[in-house]
């Protein structure tokens, strides 16, 4: 059974060019126009990859991908005219996987396509349900956490960005791209709410050798200490 792809484009011609070319290559293709009518197909069908677009009716692709990211890893490559970086910043922030800018060559496009999918499934393929980083260790299927061995409880928020810190340790996270991720693109509250929440995880953290540090003017990231805080 061939892989299973789902275009939100509301260009039809350009959905239809896209859709036609992965068909030939034996995926099996479905368009929405519609960011709403898109996320009801999501929650009856499941797919191998998602072509989004940014500007479409309905909820625009921003606001797709993240409730996408709320119930599904499924691959997500946006598709674009929106070439600013801020703009795909605030994409992989969300979850998105890659990018492509309008025009594209199909060619190219189905290699990302192939590419990601291929490194996804190999992925899941061999992925463990544990997270260990330091002093922390993590079921995600669970939605558990221990620190030096000893449950470690955390609201739903604290939990949901520990667990990305520990995903992407060492990088860099502005407090623009944190709200988005986690409080969405058209969250209508301020960016304090993003230090609030980082408070609250230090609190828990305490005397462990993971620490979120402060990273002057740019946000926060996750560092492993060599030895525990006491």
């Amino acid at each position: 059974m061939g892989q299973r792809l789902l275009i939100v484009e509301d260009d039809s011609l350009l959905a239809e060019a896209a859709a036609d070319y992965f068909a030939c290559k034996g995926w099996k293709t479905e368009t929405e126009e519609n960011g709403k009518k898109a996320l009801e197909r999501l929650r009856r069908e499941s797919f191998h990859l998602i072509l989004l677009d940014v500007m479409i009716p309905g909820m625009d692709g921003f606001a797709l991908c993240r409730k996408i990211r709320r119930e599904s890893d499924v691959p997500v490559i946006f598709i674009t005219a929106r070439v600013m970086e801020e703009d795909m910043l605030n994409g992989y922030a969300l979850g998105a996987d890659d990018y492509v800018t309008k025009p594209f060559s199909l060619p190219v496009l189905y290699a990302k396509a192939m590419a990601l999918t291929g490194r996804i499934q190999g992925e899941i393929k061999g992925k463990d349900s544990f997270l260990q980083l330091g002093d922390l260790r993590a079921d995600i299927r669970s939605h558990r956490m221990w620190k030096k061995g000893e449950p470690l409880s955390l609201p739903p928020k604290e939990y949901e960005m520990l667990i990305f810190f520990m995903e992407n340790p060492g990088r860099i996270y502005s407090r623009e791209q944190l709200l988005i991720r986690f409080w969405g693109y058209d969250f209508e509250g301020n960016e304090r709410v993003v230090d609030n929440h980082i408070k609250k995880l230090r609190k828990a953290l305490g005397a462990c050798n993971c620490s979120i540090e402060t990273v002057r003017k740019s946000g926060y990231r996750l560092d492993v200490l060599k030895e525990s805080r006491e």
